[in-house]
């Protein structure tokens, strides 16, 4: 099973298109806040697929939480935007809420830098943003097996 994830689009619909449309296979979209409106967008024109968000910091208007915990391919996600826990300074505010939720899988926005590690079971990936120059997005492998293989890929709309 793949899961596409998405953050920070901030009405870049473009760079998020290209995204959807460049992981086909993809069953799963996992937004992680800011571009609420374009999130919405996706859902709308992509109506065989799971969509999982959060609400970032500028989604003044969006009634989307502030942060899921979800069971998908039999993994569990934690998923917030990090402006709640003060991502741009560190990540460890997170791990310890996706540890306390039993998650394998932390995914967060907020900062625009795409990270991708491992910590002691806990699987952690900011897709970066997906607008503009330099905009990136994610995408999760969850195999038959149960393992776990993460991406990040930068969109090149050229």
């Amino acid at each position: 099973m793949r899961i596409l994830v998405l953050s920070d689009i901030h009405g870049d619909l473009r760079s998020a298109l290209f995204a959807v449309n460049a992981q086909p296979q993809a069953e799963v979209i996992v937004f992680c806040g800011d571009g609420a409106e374009q999130f919405e967008y996706l859902k709308k024109t992509n109506p065989g697929k799971t969509f999982i968000g959060v609400r970032g910091n500028c989604d003044w208007s969006s009634d989307l939480p502030v942060t899921v915990s979800a069971t998908v391919g039999g993994k569990k996600l934690f998923v917030t935007h990090g402006h709640m826990y003060q991502a741009k300074f560190t990540t460890y505010n997170m791990v310890c809420a996706a540890r306390e939720e039993k998650a394998d899988i932390l995914l967060f926005g907020h900062t625009h830098c795409a990270l991708n590690e491992y910590d002691e079971g806990l699987y952690i990936m900011n897709p970066g943003s997906c607008n503009g120059y330099g905009a990136s997005y994610g995408y999760i492998d969850i195999t038959e097996k149960g393992d776990i293989v993460t991406n990040i890929v930068r969109i090149d709309t050229r």
